[in-house]
């Protein structure tokens, strides 16, 4: 049996943590930034995790994470 490819855009977007959640950013933090609130911002800033629902899909593009 070969290998299973990474999907490099998954990888660059996702890391699995030790407990196998998935770790994501939050969006809206690459331009415009001047008309976000401070407090909006600070919260982006925070780290999210994955939906139940996209779990799945998610560790099938990354199968060796």
């Amino acid at each position: 049996m070969p290998k299973i490819k990474t999907h490099s855009g998954a990888s660059k977007r996702f890391k699995v943590t030790k407990t196998g959640k998935i770790k994501r950013a939050h969006v809206g933090r690459r331009h415009i930034l001047n008309k976000k609130s401070t407090k909006r911002l600070r919260h982006l800033r925070k780290e999210g995790f994955a939906d139940s629902t996209n779990v799945a899909q998610v560790k099938r593009l990354l199968p060796y994470k």
